[in-house]
C-alpha cells in the first residue's frame, strides 16, 4: 500500500504512460458517464441546465487554481524545494490559506449574485430553466473550493513526480459524478446532479492525502503574503489567469449562442467537445503534464540544451500519437458518437449533429495536443507575458469567428471557429519559441513528422476503404455491429500505421516500445528518455 501511494516516474515518456493509462480510463468512464446522461436525459433542456450551470463554478476554478498551480506553483515549488525543503512546505500552506480566503471572498458574494448572472449566460432559457440553472450553480459554488485545496495538493505531487496518484483524481471526480446520477438523481431530482459533483470533489482530493503526508508534509496555519516565493507565485499567476480568462470567455460566448440555437444545442456541442478532448486529454494534456516539472528543472539548473532536446522529443511523440487518432476520429466519427452516446432518448438525429460537431474539432487535434505543451515550455522559463499575449489574440479571433460562423453553420460553426482559432494559436506560439528551438531542431521534427504522414495517409486509405466490405457482413442497426465496424475498420488502420512506422524506422515508435518495456516506475528520479 505504501508502494501503492508513492510510486514515481522514471522517463518522461514513462511519467506521460501513467497519466495517458489514467486519463484512457477516466475518459472512458466520462464516457459512460455521458452515456448515462445522454440514456436518461437525451440532448435536450435538461442536461442545456446542467451543463450551463457549470460555467460560474468552473470559471472561478480555472482562473484562481489552474493559474496559481499551472504557472505559478510547481516552478516555485521546485525552486524552494532544491535549496529548503522546510520553506517549501511552509510556502505550500501560505499558498492553501490564501487560495481558500480569495476562494471564500469570491465565491460568498457569487451565491447572492446569482440570479443576476445566469440569464446573461443563457439569454434563451425559458424562465424556469433560468431558475434551476440558479439553483444547480449555487449548489457546485462549492466544487471549485474543495478542487482549489485539492489542486494546490497535486500541484505537489507532480513537483515530486508522483503521478501515479495524480492521475487516480479525474477517474474519482467522474465517479462521483456517476454515483450523483445513478443514486442521487431519484431522491433530489436535477438537485442530485450537483450533489455528485462536489462528491467527485472530496474523492479528488482525498485520495492525494496520504501521498503529500508520505513526501513530508505538515499542516502548519501560517500565512505570509509577504514572502518572497508566495509573491512569485502571485506575480507569475496574473498573467496565467488573464489568459485563463480569455478562454473561458470563449465558452461563455458559446453558451451564449449555443442557448439561442434551440433546446439541445449546448448538449450536443458539449457532447462533442467531451468526445474530442478523450484524444487530446490522454495525449496532450499527459504529455505536457509529465515534462512540465522536468522542463521546469532544467531551466532551474540552466540546462539549455536539455531543455529544447526534452521539447522537440515530446513534440514529436505528441504528433505521433495524436495523427493516427484525428484519422480515427475523422473517418469513424458517426460509429463513435453511436457507440457511445446511442441509448435511450439520444435519438439518430442527435448523433448526426454531434457527429457534425466532432468532425470539425477533429481539425485541430494536433493544436489542441501541442499547445499545452508549448504554454508549458513558456511557464518553465517563467514566462507567463507571451502566452497571455497570444491567448488574448486567438480568443478574439475565436469569438469573431463564433459570431460570424454560427450564422451560417449553426452549431457547427461554433466548433468549427474553435478549431481555427486553436490552428492559429500553435502557430503564433511556435513563432514564439523560434529563439529556443534552433533550425536544427526544426528539421528534426519535420523529419518525423514527414516519416508520420505518410504512414497517417495509407492508414486513412485502409480505414475508408474497409469501411463500405465490413458494413455488408455487420448488423449496422445493433450497438455491436456499429462496434464492430469502428474496431475493425480503426484496428486494420492502426496496423498499417505502426507498420509503416516500423518500416520507416520511426524513432518515436521504437521510444514507445522501450519506454512500454522499461520498468519506469521504480526510480526515484524523473530523466528525459531523449536521444
Amino acid at each position: 500500500m505504501k508502494k501503492f501511494f508513492t510510486v514515481k516516474s522514471k522517463t518522461i515518456t514513462g511519467a506521460a504512460l501513467v497519466l495517458g493509462a489514467a486519463a484512457f480510463v477516466s475518459r472512458i468512464i466520462g464516457v459512460v458517464r455521458d452515456r448515462i446522461f445522454a440514456h436518461h436525459f437525451g440532448a435536450g433542456e435538461t442536461l442545456d441546465i446542467y451543463y450551463a450551470a457549470f460555467r460560474i463554478p468552473d470559471l472561478v476554478y480555472n482562473l484562481l487554481i489552474l493559474g496559481a498551480l499551472s504557472a505559478g506553483f510547481i516552478p516555485v515549488f521546485l525552486d524552494v524545494w532544491e535549496k529548503n525543503q522546510k520553506k517549501a512546505w511552509f510556502v505550500t500552506n501560505s499558498i492553501i490559506h490564501i487560495l481558500a480566503l480569495a476562494l471564500l471572498f469570491l465565491l460568498v458574494p457569487l451565491y447572492f449574485l446569482m440570479p443576476h448572472i445566469v440569464p446573461y449566460i443563457v439569454p434563451g432559457f425559458t424562465e424556469g430553466a433560468l431558475q434551476e440553472t440558479v439553483t444547480l450553480s449555487r449548489t457546485m459554488l462549492l466544487s471549485p473550493f474543495i478542487l482549489g485545496i485539492s489542486g494546490i495538493v497535486s500541484g505537489v505531487l507532480q513537483s515530486r513526480k508522483s503521478f501515479f496518484i495524480y492521475s487516480l483524481t479525474p477517474i474519482l471526480y467522474n465517479i462521483g459524478i456517476i454515483l450523483g446520477v445513478i443514486f442521487l438523481v431519484p431522491h433530489f431530482g436535477t438537485q442530485g446532479l450537483a450533489y455528485g459533483v462536489i462528491f467527485g470533489a472530496l474523492l479528488h482530493l482525498l485520495i492525494q492525502l496520504p501521498t503529500l503526508y508520505h513526501h513530508g508534509y505538515s499542516y502548519r496555519t501560517v500565512l505570509d503574503i509577504r514572502d518572497k516565493s508566495v509573491q512569485a507565485i502571485g506575480k507569475l499567476m496574473i498573467p496565467r489567469t488573464i489568459t485563463l480568462a480569455t478562454q473561458q470567455i470563449n465558452l461563455l460566448v458559446i453558451t451564449i449562442l449555443a442557448s439561442q440555437l434551440g433546446a439541445g444545442s449546448i448538449s450536443v456541442f458539449t457532447f462533442a467537445q467531451n468526445l474530442q478532448f478523450f484524444p487530446v486529454g490522454i495525449i496532450g494534456v499527459s504529455f505536457a503534464l509529465a515534462a512540465f516539472p522536468t522542463l521546469s528543472e532544467f531551466h532551474a539548473k540552466k540546462s539549455t540544451t536539455e531543455f529544447i532536446n526534452y521539447l522537440t522529443q515530446t513534440i514529436k511523440q505528441i504528433l505521433f500519437l495524436i495523427l493516427p487518432c484525428t484519422v480515427i476520429f475523422l473517418l469513424l466519427r458517426a460509429q463513435i458518437v453511436r457507440v457511445v452516446l446511442g441509448s435511450g432518448k439520444f435519438d439518430w438525429q442527435a448523433t448526426i449533429l454531434t457527429a457534425d460537431i466532432l468532425a470539425f474539432f477533429t481539425i485541430s487535434f494536433f493544436a489542441q495536443c501541442l499547445i499545452p505543451l508549448l504554454i508549458r515550455a513558456f511557464y518553465a522559463k517563467h514566462n507567463t507575458i507571451t502566452p497571455l499575449i497570444i491567448s488574448l489574440i486567438s480568443a478574439a479571433i475565436n469569438i469573431i469567428l463564433s459570431i460570424t460562423l454560427q450564422r451560417t453553420f449553426g452549431i457547427q460553426g461554433l466548433a468549427l471557429a474553435f478549431s481555427l482559432a486553436a490552428c492559429i494559436q500553435i502557430a503564433l506560439l511556435w513563432f514564439g519559441l523560434r529563439h529556443i528551438i534552433a533550425w536544427d531542431k526544426t528539421k528534426g521534427i519535420l523529419s518525423s513528422l514527414y516519416k508520420i504522414c505518410i504512414a497517417v495517409t495509407l492508414m486513412a486509405f485502409t480505414t475508408q476503404l474497409l469501411k463500405y466490405p465490413f458494413s455488408l457482413i455487420l448488423h449496422m442497426d445493433t450497438f455491436w455491429g456499429i462496434f464492430a465496424h469502428a474496431l475493425l475498420s480503426g484496428g486494420c488502420g492502426i496496423v498499417v500505421y505502426l507498420f509503416t512506422c516500423y518500416v520507416l524506422k520511426t524513432e518515436e515508435l521504437l521510444l514507445l516500445k522501450q519506454s512500454i518495456q522499461k520498468r519506469w516506475l521504480k526510480s526515484t528520479k524523473s530523466q528525459p528518455d531523449i536521444t
